[in-house]
């Protein structure tokens, strides 16, 4: 199994002593267990001790009111960048520059909203990788950021520019998109050269590709095998965007790691998913926010997209549903970019309707995701040795997960970024 890039900031040079008093703890989502009356103790940017009752003499953060559980995970986000009727222009209109600046703005919302680890999964390698850099060094605010880069796509498909003129397409195409086994590995090899954490490919049609390819396989069999033997040679596991059942599968089949939406996803998906432990990440606010606009009377959508919104959107939560119900293990992503940032936590209502209880619900955003991204030793939990990543709410989300949506205080890396 490939091992994920480590995205540890390290031990803080800041060695002071924090004590935060917490009513109501749920430090280990996996074990489902509330505590009640505890302190935690931060030196630096580490937890080093739970201590029973509230202590501390020095630095005190009171959270005895509060519900505290670990900082969220988004396993699915494009930080520099949003849906907007002007989308398609900014595509031909910002530099990579100004791309790192937007995604600026976004990552300190989406860390303001209790996300304190994402997974970015396609974007302009030089603007994500210089943000995620800038984060991990402290000089703008945002969730540490686990980085695709460009997504390894087929020429003309989901992931390739489509929609502009033929000179503009030729200018805009990135080194990640390929044609055949070898020049597949060739941009595989180019990503992690570029600074790729994870390798994100397009195994089928996308919905906001400008072009009426559909939604099934796009990659030949011998492309995926070619994609996912190169990767993990490399140290990266591979995650797909997919929707076709054809496409789902034959990823599977060839071994890769996890499936991103999964809207058409059959028996034989949930068969081999369960079968090599692989994750789904569902990102249902993508589905839903795509067939509102879609159906809307502002609809901004081209033709194609249009079409593909309406005919894949309403289809994704009765896909998580069965996944569910199915026993595949389901990491929380949710798309933002697609959806408004900051509006992450919408997920957990939807994966609630979906069938998961809300316990369910906080561990795909929790553990889970940490399991995914294989950064259970830095996020997921608070427990002593681990960042002092940390939220707070006001009720109990384990009654009401939209309580998740109202955070009040977000700590990462034993820094306060949001008091309320």
């Amino acid at each position: 199994m490939a091992a994920q890039v480590p995205v540890s900031s390290g031990n803080s040079p800041d060695a002071r002593t924090t004590y935060v008093q917490v009513g109501r703890l749920l430090a280990d989502p996996a074990s489902g267990q509330v505590a009640r009356d505890k302190t935690l103790v931060i030196r630096g940017n580490r937890v080093v001790e739970i201590r029973d009752g509230f202590v501390g003499d020095g630095e005190i953060v009171d959270l005895r009111g509060a519900f505290v559980l670990p900082g969220l995970i988004d396993s699915h986000v494009h930080l520099t960048g949003q849906q907007n009727p002007n989308a398609r222009l900014e595509e031909v209109t910002q530099s990579d520059a100004e791309q790192a600046f937007v995604g600026a703005r976004y990552a300190r919302r989406t860390l303001m909203a209790g996300f304190t680890t994402v997974a970015d999964l396609g974007a302009s390698n030089e603007a994500i990788f210089a943000l995620r850099d800038a984060i991990r060094r402290g000089d703008v605010p945002g969730p540490r950021v686990i980085a695709s880069g460009s997504a390894v796509s087929v020429h003309g498909g989901h992931g390739d520019i489509n929609g502009y003129r033929e000179d503009v397409m030729h200018l805009l195409s990135s080194e990640s998109v390929c044609s055949g086994p070898d020049d597949c590995m060739r941009a595989v090899r180019t990503q992690v050269r570029s600074g790729a954490d994870i390798i994100k490919i397009t195994a089928t049609g996308g919905v906001l590709s400008n072009t009426a390819a559909g939604l099934g396989q796009q990659f030949s069999d011998a492309e995926l095998a070619a994609i996912v033997d190169v990767a993990h040679r490399m140290g990266r596991q591979v995650t797909a965007h997919a929707h076709g059942a054809d496409g789902i599968n034959s990823f599977l089949r060839a071994g890769g790691d996890s499936i991103e939406h999964g809207t058409y996803l059959d028996a034989e998906s949930i068969r081999l998913m369960r079968r090599e432990g692989v994750y789904l990440v569902p990102t249902l606010m993508a589905g839903d926010f795509v067939a509102r606009i879609a159906a809307g009377p502002d609809n901004f959508f081209t033709p194609a997209q249009t079409a593909k919104a309406l005919e894949a959107g309403p289809k994704m939560l009765d896909m998580a549903r069965r996944a569910h119900e199915g026993g595949v293990r389901i990491a929380f992503g949710t798309d933002s970019g697609v959806s408004a940032h900051g509006d992450n936590a919408g997920e957990f209502a939807l994966l609630v309707r979906a069938g998961l209880t809300p316990l369910e619900a906080v561990q795909a955003a929790t553990v889970n995701a940490a399991d995914h991204l294989r950064i259970s030793d830095e996020a997921g939990r608070i427990a002593p040795g681990m960042p002092a990543d940390l939220i707070a709410v006001a009720g109990d989300p384990l009654s009401d997960v939209t309580e998740l949506e109202r955070v009040r205080f977000v700590m990462k890396d034993g820094v306060v970024h949001r008091a309320e």
